[in-house]
């Protein structure tokens, strides 16, 4: 493994999100959110568990950061909950909502860790859902005003501030095959939801922009590159209708102002309603992209699919480790797009981790990130403008429907004490972070 080399100006961190650590679900004026609700249905999740308490951040959160300090961890990445700051999802804010996050900013900062915040991670307040949801602009409209607030409030304190985490996430695993809340199997549907998404981070950037914060201004999207199982022509245009439905989808309509073409033959888009203008707001200048990365996609029209052949293996998840694909994905998008710079926003692994005498050995992790660092180095070499990379998770917590059966963690929670515990990976992140900087 070559050695590792960034610049001194490059930041690592760690990152999180509001309804896998935070608890607290029905404390200091917090209302529910359509994962309250999906977490609470019978059968959505894998080992029947919610995150009513999680990590028990809202409580903890200031032990969480002294371990971040610990660490050398110099930026936290962490999500606003929308139902914790404005229950209802419009009108009224909810001031102990705003304190926690108050307080929060002042740990890190009493530390100099920089915030990274995102303002959607999945948790839509039920009650939008009840009116209908990203099913309708109107949810579009109060999220560019819930945007607007968060930003007047803290954006002269975070260094960047993302609208949506993978809105993908939410359009095809929320509404298309029901995987996540709030749990439609709608394919037509799920087109509709992502141009609302879209729109959404649009006008938000709008409503931000006017206000002339600080903070640097972008999206998160996860992506990945898709390969063709087989030289097959069948197996060739599988692999270019996934680049278009899932990267290119929300990729075009960024930079270029347009859904790609073959997209748009394939999708379900009899739901899809654009208005005039649309575009022009979600074509607004972005002063980052956030990068998730975990897995290429193997595009396989075989029955059964033919599944990759996992040289490195795969990690807890399935997941095929391919850290080449992260090289790839990066120059492609760099050939394609007029990129402003990128963060990779998530990039881990979860991993069987076991509790030992103290002590979480998990080497399997630590060859993961250097894997995977390697091949960011790689496209920064060749010109890629990358800030910096934060490790998902800082530690483990409550993994959507798998429930706390995987962990993502540098740091090992036992969820029944909320004891936590630094992993190998962690003593390694940082010392990789020292030997850095």
């Amino acid at each position: 493994m070559s050695k590792l080399t960034f610049p001194p100006s490059f930041v690592w961190g760690a990152a999180s999100s509001a309804y896998q650590v935070e608890g607290g679900a029905a404390e200091g004026g917090r209302a529910p959110s359509i994962w309250d609700t999906f977490t609470h249905t019978p059968g959505k999740i894998i080992d029947g568990s919610s995150g009513d308490v999680a990590c028990d951040h809202y409580h903890r959160y200031a032990e969480d950061v002294a371990i971040m300090a610990a660490m050398g961890v110099q930026a936290y990445r962490f999500s606003i909950s929308w139902s914790r700051v404005q229950p209802l999802g419009q009108g009224a804010w909810n001031e102990e909502g705003f304190a926690f996050y108050s307080r929060l900013l002042d740990a890190l900062e009493a530390q100099g860790i920089a915030a990274h915040l995102t303002l959607y991670h999945w948790d839509l307040p039920q009650a939008l859902e009840e009116q209908g949801g990203w099913r309708v602009r109107a949810t579009a409209r109060h999220f560019a005003a819930y945007a607007a607030e968060v930003a007047r409030r803290f954006g002269h304190r975070a260094a960047t501030i993302a609208t949506h985490n993978e809105p993908w996430c939410t359009a095809n695993l929320g509404h298309g095959v029901g995987q996540f809340a709030p749990g439609e199997a709608n394919p037509a549907v799920a087109v509709q939801v992502s141009h609302h998404l879209l729109l959404s981070h649009g006008w938000a950037m709008q409503a931000m922009r006017e206000l002339g914060v600080k903070a640097q201004l972008g999206i998160v999207l996860n992506q990945w590159i898709s390969d063709p199982a087989s030289a097959s022509a069948a197996d060739r245009a599988a692999a270019d209708f996934e680049w278009a439905r899932s990267v290119a989808w929300f990729m075009d309509p960024i930079f270029k102002g347009r859904y790609p073409e073959l997209a748009l033959q394939k999708l379900d888009t009899s739901l899809l309603s654009i208005h005039e203008n649309d575009f022009i707001a979600i074509r607004q200048p972005i002063d980052f992209l956030g990068v998730n990365y975990y897995f290429r996609h193997f595009a396989s029209t075989e029955t059964p699919p033919r599944r990759p052949e996992g040289a490195l293996g795969f990690t807890d998840m399935g997941w095929e480790i391919y850290p080449q694909g992260l090289t790839e994905l990066l120059l492609r998008l760099q050939a394609e797009y007029p990129l402003p710079p990128l963060w990779i926003t998530e990039n881990g692994m979860a991993n069987a981790d076991r509790l030992q005498e103290g002590q979480v050995h998990d080497q399997a992790r630590i060859e993961y990130v250097q894997l995977h660092l390697q091949a960011l180095q790689t496209a920064m070499q060749a010109g890629v403008d990358v800030r910096g990379y934060f490790y998902w998770s800082l530690m483990d917590n409550f993994e959507w429907n798998s429930g706390y059966a995987k962990r993502f963690g540098l740091v090992y929670v036992d969820y029944a004490t909320q004891k936590r515990t630094l992993k190998d990976s962690a003593y390694w992140y940082r010392g990789l972070i020292a030997e850095q900087s």
